[in-house]
């Protein structure tokens, strides 16, 4: 990897981009550590520890929504737009064929992707500043009415999350990788120091005899890196054979090719459909200053809910199964790569045309998917169940974390490789 932007850098055309991205990075940053008027980040940092969606808020911002920044809704309106859109192409016959239609299509699909995000970027900072003032969080100026107030805050937080998007366009455009992949990225990244420095403060105030934790932990996130990268460039190749055709004194196909399948088609997807699900009981109940403190029924609903909790673990693992088969029965379809098949003359060896081709892709496709979904399990589990034999606090969201940032680092380079392989190759007229 070292070496890709190594050789990437000597390339005058990709060196400007690779700085137009760290520049671009550097503006996020700074918005990032922009305060919103009437905000008391002490107070926020006291909600955050309340729900899990909150920390994975928290985290993706670079600390961002814990500081109130402007950047503090980040990019996660648009992800959710983003989300919403491609269930909507699934569901609603002429959104999957404007999806059709090729790079016009696709930008219309984003045009209205964009006015989504605003839509939801102003449905959650309105959320968000009611849980800011049932806290406290708020603070009135002289000269300044609650309106007025609400309005602010509100409006730089909805300002803030489209600059985020705008930024994340530009280095699609401008710069290396994919726009919003890149701010997660930088977000993520940002906040590691502040979270290696809360763990060795949390070893520290238990027993410093438990230092050996720190370590033990390192190792145990260099091996999940490794497994992260393992499993996202696993794949089956399911073999394709194209017959042989005449036209006129000229033959055509006859040769070989594959269907990939990858373990981790889905991403990290699956866990953030998870995660908003198992989070959602306490966002609502917290809007009612249920904190799971006390002794009523909510209270207790709270705290099985809370993401220290053993049932929360179990849950979530299966809602992770479940949604991994989801988000991939949208993503795939055997029966349209059988026709395909049968149209362009391609078989799979041993497997007749038609429905037989796809009932065993898609059969292929359900063992791949369970594979990829366990392993989704385990990496955002895994971390909860560290967390309750050894009670530090805040590594429940490691798992995310580590397959955005590792699936962001392999997609930069081979688009790297890609782009120097072009700039190499040499062109018929030389």
């Amino acid at each position: 990897m070292v070496e890709v932007f190594k050789n990437a850098w000597t390339i005058k055309e990709l060196r400007s981009k690779i700085l137009f991205t760290l520049f671009i990075i550097v503006v996020f940053r700074f918005g990032s550590n922009l305060l919103v008027p009437f905000l008391d980040p002490s107070k926020i940092q006291e909600l955050i520890q309340e729900g899990t969606l909150m920390q994975l808020m928290d985290t993706l911002t670079g600390g961002a929504l814990g500081g109130g920044a402007i950047f503090a809704m980040s990019i996660t309106p648009f992800i959710n737009a983003s989300i919403i859109m491609q269930l909507l192409t699934v569901a609603i016959p002429a959104l999957e064929r404007l999806s059709k239609e090729g790079d016009e299509g696709r930008k219309k699909i984003n045009r209205i992707t964009k006015l989504g995000t605003i839509g939801i970027a102003i449905f959650q900072a309105t959320a968000f500043y009611i849980s800011l003032r049932n806290v406290g969080a708020v603070h009135y100026t002289e000269g300044f009415d609650g309106i007025l107030t609400m309005v602010s805050i509100i409006g730089c937080l909805v300002a803030g999350a489209m600059l985020v998007v705008w930024l994340g366009d530009q280095i699609s455009e401008k710069g290396i990788g994919n726009g919003i992949s890149i701010v997660l990225f930088a977000g993520i990244v940002s906040s590691m120091p502040r979270d290696i420095n809360g763990l060795i403060r949390q070893v520290d105030a238990q027993n410093q005899q438990n230092y050996f934790l720190v370590p033990l932990i390192l190792v145990i996130y260099v091996l999940m890196i490794a497994l992260v990268v393992l499993m996202q460039n696993s794949e089956r190749r399911i073999p394709v054979q194209y017959a042989k055709r005449v036209v006129g004194r000229k033959m055509y196909g006859g040769q070989s090719s594959h269907i990939p399948i990858k373990v981790a088609m889905a991403g990290v997807m699956p866990i953030i459909f998870a995660m908003s699900i198992m989070s959602l009981p306490q966002t609502i109940l917290s809007f009612f200053q249920i904190d799971g403190q006390n002794d009523s029924f909510w209270d207790g609903f709270v705290r099985v809910f809370s993401q220290n909790s053993w049932v929360y673990g179990v849950l979530y693992f299966f809602l992770i199964i479940g949604f991994n088969f989801f988000y991939i029965a949208m993503q795939y379809n055997p029966i349209e790569i059988a026709n395909n098949l049968k149209k362009n003359n391609g078989a799979i060896p041993g497997i007749r045309p038609g429905k037989p081709t796809s009932d065993f892709i898609q059969n292929s496709l359900s063992k791949i998917t369970l594979i990829g979904a366990i392993f989704l399990g385990f990496i955002a589990v895994f971390p909860i169940i560290f967390t309750n034999v050894t009670a530090i606090q805040g590594l429940s969201l490691g798992g995310t974390t580590l397959l955005i940032v590792v699936g962001v680092i392999l997609e930069t380079v081979r688009q790297l490789e890609s782009q120097m392989m072009m700039r190499h190759h040499k062109g018929f007229l030389e």
